[in-house]
């Protein structure tokens, strides 16, 4: 199968671009390497593709129609995995603008692309973020989700909304998959695994929100890369599917699992969480089973254990 990865030099992008060579398919790989966080970080991701004879990396970024077209054109893809975005909650706060840019124009030329060669299935990144403050646990789907907290769960749920209705008028399969907190080796500096680790390694103060008293749903890569995997082997018409572990865990009990890896003690400031945390991730799995086999594997503590292997030989050496 030949598939198109956007976002392929991110964390989650070159470990599927990874999975997806090692049973022989095609992966087109396409990021912009944009310098969001160190570029150095995102080529090293990509190292090990470019002398596979099925990687095609392309570099180009989703908001150029032309660049886009082009690569649809030419290589002519099966399946598309929409990986790219801007992410991060907080940091969306103030950027509505470059959100909807990337995240919701981007998505259109590539909903346009695939429209127009006939692809055959398009899996989409969402987020749990999508939820808010939802007063239903576990998160399921059929919650409107109708009030984000921040513009990039607001872009997120734009391109779900479009997404069923290419699906509408043109038939295509769409299936957007909730990501619940997704950690693990090559994780980006901006997520908590990496914060926390990372501070705590170097004697630094870590914002710990409420005290620690949230708690976030972790959900290991392998195991989100089972359920993406599922999604491109299984087109379904139009799906809204959560990937997550389904065991929420307290913040302060995540950072014990890091303190006691790393054998320092964190250095906590704890205020007050913003307007735009919620205070829990819960996934409700069921549909992502039923439909996708999907079966999370990876405990925290055994997850973090492989992040802080990866982070001692990728980072410290």
């Amino acid at each position: 199968m030949k598939v198109l990865i956007t976002g392929a030099a991110g964390f989650i992008g070159s470990h599927l671009c990874e999975r997806l060579l090692e049973r022989g398919d095609t992966a087109i790989a396409l990021d912009n390497f944009n310098d969001y966080y160190d570029t150095v970080r995102k080529q090293g991701n990509v190292h090990q593709l470019r002398n596979h004879s099925g990687c095609i990396l392309c570099k180009g970024d989703i908001r150029d129609k032309a660049t886009v077209n082009r690569i649809f054109a030419e290589h002519r893809p099966e399946t598309v995995v929409h990986l790219a975005a801007y992410g991060a909650v907080r940091y969306s706060i103030g950027r509505a603008r470059l959100y909807t840019d990337v995240n919701i124009g981007g998505s259109i030329n590539l909903l346009e692309a695939a429209r127009e060669i006939g692809v055959e299935n398009f899996v989409f990144a969402s987020t749990s973020s999508v939820y808010g403050n939802t007063k239903h646990l576990p998160f399921v789907e059929t919650d409107p989700c109708n009030q984000p907290l921040a513009p990039y769960p607001a872009s997120k749920k734009a391109v779900e909304l479009m997404g069923y209705t290419y699906h509408h008028l043109h038939g295509l399969n769409f299936t957007a998959l909730r990501f619940f907190n997704v950690y693990g080796p090559r994780g980006r500096p901006d997520m908590m695994p990496f914060i926390v680790t990372d501070s705590i390694v170097n004697r630094r103060e870590i914002v710990l929100f409420d005290g620690g008293q949230m708690k976030r749903d972790w959900t290991y890569i392998d195991d989100i890369l089972g359920g993406v995997i599922a999604a491109i082997d299984k087109p379904l018409g139009y799906e809204l599917i959560n990937l997550g572990r389904g065991e929420p865990v307290l913040m302060t009990d995540f950072v014990e699992i890091i303190e006691r890896l790393v054998g320092h003690e964190a250095i906590l400031s704890t205020p007050p969480a913003p307007l735009s945390e919620p205070k829990i991730t819960f996934a409700d799995i069921d549909k992502a089973r039923r439909l996708l086999d999907y079966n999370p594997q990876t405990s925290l503590s055994a997850g973090l254990c492989r992040f802080w292997e990866w982070y001692q030989g990728a980072i410290m050496d």
